[in-house]
């Protein structure tokens, strides 16, 4: 039996976070940026955003280490057609017991190949994936390795599933398939 993660009260730093990213994915790593957000007056934090972009190699080892650090927040995925890629985001959360101000979102980037659309499924570590990846998997085309349920969820059940409704190249609708809505 697996322990589910604890929340902690007492939160990294994001540069102790940062540190920890870098040492955890060596050269899986592509680019991290820190984005700040600030409220109105005063001008203070009010929290952070970090964006790794990673190769797909060393996804499931940062979730883990991200998880060993605190409770990782699943939010939502999203993703992209970037071309000779499908790029997936996932946007999670650390530190939100530790108040205002400490409170750090962590989006993981990974471009896939198109021509290997495979991606490890969450949704044993994080339940709550299940949704967003069945979500990817019908809109883009991603194959999650592991995901128990891979019914549609927003498309019709007699729909084309060679038609991946949010690709640009050919596997995208055909133009004659799109309507105008207003």
């Amino acid at each position: 039996m697996t322990c589910r993660p604890q929340y902690v009260k007492e939160c990294k730093c994001p540069d102790e976070v940062m540190s920890c990213i870098r040492e955890t994915l060596g050269e899986s790593l592509l680019e991290m940026e820190m984005r700040e957000r600030m409220d109105g007056m005063p001008r203070r934090v009010l929290y952070r955003d970090l964006w790794v972009h990673l190769k797909r190699e060393g996804f499931l080892k940062l979730v883990d280490r991200l998880m060993e650090i605190d409770f990782l927040h699943f939010h939502v995925m999203s993703g992209n057609d970037d071309g000779e890629v499908v790029t997936l985001n996932l946007h999670c959360s650390l530190f939100r017991e530790a108040g205002s101000g400490h409170r750090l979102g962590v989006t993981l980037s990974i471009p896939i190949p198109k021509d290997d659309l495979v991606f490890p499924s969450l949704s044993s570590r994080i339940p709550g994936t299940e949704y967003s990846e069945r979500e990817m998997r019908e809109m883009l085309g991603i194959h999650f390795e592991g995901l128990p349920n891979t019914d549609l969820l927003f498309l019709p059940e007699n729909w084309d599933e060679e038609i991946k409704p949010w690709r640009r190249d050919e596997t995208g609708p055909s133009p004659e398939s799109i309507r105008e809505l207003s």
